[in-house]
């Protein structure tokens, strides 16, 4: 079983943060189905063995049902923009709804331009579900600063999530084929498979909070360093707000000083804390000159799409009024592959653990 990846934790972070910022720099369909390709193509070459991994095609179907639902809503509630596709039955909702029209005319920009939208969604969840395939969440809470340690466990145990509520669901269904001897029932079918799912939630939840409790979570006092922290953080906060209202005010000056003081302030408090934090690592990871070097080259593809957007004009995003195809740039494209760099380091023998 591989449970373990060849690039460290940090790296596969890094990855994730430049194709998400690639999907939001080039949202166009044809440049986000490639985003797409390249996650699905990453997960197939540094895929572990883990439930998280399974949770990756849940994660892609969850945000197709999003997008077609933003499509469905959008054509209903946007009108006068463009060709008129068909007209549906339309009603007008109460004044405490918004009183706004639902339904009516379904013009072609408004479906094509939600399509487009949605997809850039499914385009983010694809990277961060591919991540979640691809990373140890053990290494990546080992690797972050000690005054995150706790909230990156709370964060490593929400994720997990999706995959045990998909374990217990197919559980249960087996159980229900067990019960009716491979028979499917439809009465009261779903209350049967419904409330198991959430009882073993339940269980899993307070075994998890026992556990936690029986070892001390978040009980040490807080010391000099850590007050010193908590103030540094609060006016770091008030410093960043600060900088909000001056930039609402239109006074750069005075915004680029309150924000730099807020990064400081913010930085030193980060460090107060990890230095009050009495946590010791077991052997933890260190970053190799490849990590480096696949960090740096996965995020040419934001930056390259950056001076691109700068120099030149390659269409980046997809006009949808008058309705046309979406242009494709084959210099974007090249760019965007850069995201595909992992995938030609396949994972190693010694990766591999097998029980």
């Amino acid at each position: 079983m591989r449970t373990s990846s060849r690039f460290h934790a940090v790296t596969w972070l890094l990855w994730a943060l430049a194709g998400a910022a690639t999907v939001q720099l080039a949202p166009s369909p044809v440049y986000v189905a490639l985003v797409i390709g390249l996650a699905a193509l990453v997960v197939e070459v540094h895929r572990l063995d883990t439930a998280m991994a399974r949770a990756f095609p849940l994660l892609l179907a969850l945000g197709v049902a999003f997008a077609l639902l933003r499509v469905v809503l959008t054509a209903l509630t946007t009108h006068g923009v463009g060709h008129v596709l068909f007209t549906t039955p339309e009603g007008t909702l109460p004044q405490i709804l918004g009183g706004f029209t639902v339904g009516g005319t379904v013009e072609a920009p408004v479906v094509l331009q939600a399509a487009s939208e949605g997809l850039a969604v499914v385009g983010v969840l694809a990277v961060f579900g591919a991540f979640n395939a691809v990373v140890s969440h053990h290494e990546l809470v080992q690797a972050t600063p000690r005054a995150f340690h706790e909230p990156g466990l709370v964060a490593t145990v929400g994720l997990a999530f999706v995959p045990s509520t998909m374990i217990a669901i197919q559980q249960t269904r087996e159980a229900d084929l067990a019960r009716t001897g491979g028979h499917r029932v439809g009465r009261r079918r779903m209350v049967r498979q419904l409330l198991p799912v959430l009882e073993s939630g339940m269980e899993r939840a307070v075994h998890l909070a026992e556990s936690m409790d029986s070892r001390g979570f978040a009980r040490t006092r807080g010391g000099p360093r850590e007050r010193a922290a908590g103030w540094c953080g609060l006016a770091a906060l008030l410093s960043l707000a600060a900088c909000f209202v001056a930039l609402v005010g239109r006074s750069p000056r005075t915004a680029s000083l309150l924000g730099g003081l807020g990064v400081v302030l913010l930085v030193a408090a980060i460090v107060l804390a990890s230095q009050a934090s009495r946590l010791t690592r077991y052997r933890p990871r260190r970053l190799t000159s490849t990590d480096g070097a696949v960090a740096a080259l996965v995020w040419l593809a934001p930056l390259g799409l950056v001076v691109l957007d700068r120099v030149s004009d390659p269409a980046l995003r997809w006009v949808t009024n008058p309705p046309s195809f979406p242009e494709f740039s084959p210099v974007v494209a090249v760019v965007i592959v850069l995201l595909g760099v992992p995938a030609a380091f396949p994972q190693q023998r010694g990766d591999e653990d097998v029980p």
